[in-house]
């Protein structure tokens, strides 16, 4: 299991090493991401929800999602005050210390939501190496050297998750609110980050159901390993 927190990890690598030799064009990166969010979305929706509706605790859903949308609105004003490779390093930092610990919540919950929510966000830190890299990539920095720091601010990623599993000792109810932080969490990343820059470039019907397709192959994946 603690090999499959490396999969993102060697997902951002290879994004960063796209970027620092040939970035894929904004149509290609568009359709991807609207793939991505339909798989965070299904991921969301198919696994973390039915077990916070199911688990009969209103207010530690409240408390948890709440927090969930502090923390994520905390995370976008960083990210708008960022200034230079610095400031977009401590926010990405930042970012994936939450997504590792959404991760290991997944498998605290299950090994089969664990590894559906991998699969998610692999592809979402996908293109933050991306995204990263390009951005470093526009200083003098050597492509070895922008490529390592990518890798190591995913790193944190499996950092966040390894911090989730202490929390599986807690009552019920405190879990159920990290649950539903988490549950934020991966919204925010589908509406406020994924198809928000997906639609930078003027939407094409192909790209658009690349979101459809994210949602229904996570969907029958999840039923063929249930």
């Amino acid at each position: 299991m603690l090999l499959l927190l490396l999969v993102p990890v060697a997902a951002a690598i290879v994004g960063a090493v796209v970027a620092v030799n040939a970035r894929p064009g904004p149509v290609v990166v568009s359709a991807v991401q609207h793939f991505a969010a339909g798989v965070v979305f299904a991921a969301a929706a198919g696994e973390i929800l039915p077990d916070l509706k199911h688990a009969g605790a209103a207010t530690p859903v409240l408390i948890g999602g709440t927090a969930g949308v502090a923390v994520m609105l905390g995370v976008k004003a960083m990210e708008g005050r960022a200034k230079g490779p610095l400031g977009l390093m401590a926010a990405v930092g930042v970012d994936m210390l939450i997504d590792g610990l959404v991760l290991g919540l997944g498998f605290v919950a299950s090994v089969k939501e664990g590894l559906l929510l991998t699969v998610a966000l692999t592809l979402e830190v996908l293109f933050l190496g991306v995204a990263v890299a390009t951005e470093l990539g526009d200083g003098p920095s050597s492509k070895l050297r922008v490529v390592g720091i990518t890798a190591g601010l995913v790193a944190l990623m499996p950092v966040g998750a390894l911090l989730a599993f202490p929390v599986a000792a807690f009552p019920t109810p405190v879990l159920t609110g990290f649950f539903a932080f988490g549950l934020v969490a991966l919204l925010y990343l589908v509406t406020e980050e994924l198809l928000v820059e997906a639609h930078e470039v003027p939407d094409r019907p192909w790209t658009t159901a690349m979101f459809f397709a994210g949602f229904l192959i996570l969907l029958l994946l999840e039923e063929s390993i249930s």
